[in-house]
């Protein structure tokens, strides 16, 4: 337990308070892990907390979180959400989220109607870092419609996504959705998942032609690292995309999955070869 004024650190505990709990009026900092409490419980422990500036929650299990909160700056999520929805969260600075899936929660993923995308980044208009890890994307991809008006993150300066499956259009959305509305992006770390076997033919590689705004402009991207890169041709195609529009960029790198051996050299070769917005572009290809 920190200060009793402004910080509560839970840890391998049950938190169950009495129906009269009024909340921690003067708290800042919670930070529950693996803490047996209700759901209903865990929302209104947090709106009764009205100065609320950290939040951590760490492994909950099949957690459905709706969360208001009007002085938050700093959010971490880890553990198995089946629902994630930043209600009201004005002041949100920076975001970790790490979600592990279940075949329930899979399922429920998959018969969901709702855009995911909106519910976590609709209302999240200061946020200036974004990090996501394991089926963060997958999760922002259920339902997402890029014909709705989209949100501007006007903030943001530091996008980090994991694991992120090129295979899947949808996720691609995702990511094009959020890096495009990003005007003032400075870095952008994208690891991939791609399955070689499945992803080397690509059929739909008109997707970024349809999907790509033709006057699309990062123009503060400085930094961009790209790791666990597979050369399936969505990967590619995303890199040429990042370095064509990318006026301001210093350095990318890119580091070959360990799975890639063979087709190493071929891939260097390409890269090389994409144009670039930017004269001073530097790309980096580490072998680990």
């Amino acid at each position: 337990m920190g200060n009793a004024k402004d910080c509560v650190d839970l840890i391998r505990c049950e938190l169950d308070p009495p129906p009269t709990f009024k909340g921690f009026l003067c708290l800042k900092y919670l930070n529950l892990q693996q803490v047996l409490i209700a759901p209903d419980v865990v929302e209104s422990l947090i709106s009764s907390c009205p100065f609320l500036e950290s939040l951590t929650l760490s492994y909950f299990d099949s957690l459905a979180l709706t969360i208001c909160a009007p002085n938050l700056k700093y959010l971490c999520l880890e553990g198995e959400f089946k629902d994630i929805c930043l209600k009201y969260t004005p002041l949100l600075l920076a975001i970790s989220v790490a979600m592990y899936m279940t075949d329930d929660i899979a399922e429920h993923f998959e018969q969901s109607s709702s855009c995911n995308f909106d519910k976590f980044l609709g209302s999240v208009p200061c946020l200036e870092r974004l990090i996501g890890h394991i089926y963060f994307t997958k999760y922002l991809s259920i339902g997402n419609d890029l014909g709705k008006l989209p949100v501007a993150y006007n903030h943001l300066k530091v996008v980090e996504l994991y694991q992120v499956s090129f295979e899947d259009m949808k996720e691609m959305l995702v990511v094009l959705r959020l890096i495009v509305n990003s005007p003032c992006l400075q870095e952008l770390q994208i690891s991939g998942s791609s399955n070689m076997s499945t992803a080397t033919e690509a059929p739909d590689l008109d997707f970024w032609e349809k999907e790509c705004p033709s006057d699309c402009t990062f123009s503060l991207l400085e930094t961009v690292k790209m790791t666990d890169m597979s050369a399936v041709p969505h990967e590619m195609e995303f890199i040429k995309f990042l370095l064509r529009n990318s006026p301001m960029l210093e350095t990318m790198s890119i580091t070959p999955s360990v799975y890639v051996t063979d087709g190493r050299l071929n891939m260097l070769i390409e890269l090389v070869r994409f144009r670039r917005a930017s004269a001073q572009a530097e790309i980096i290809f580490i072998q680990d």
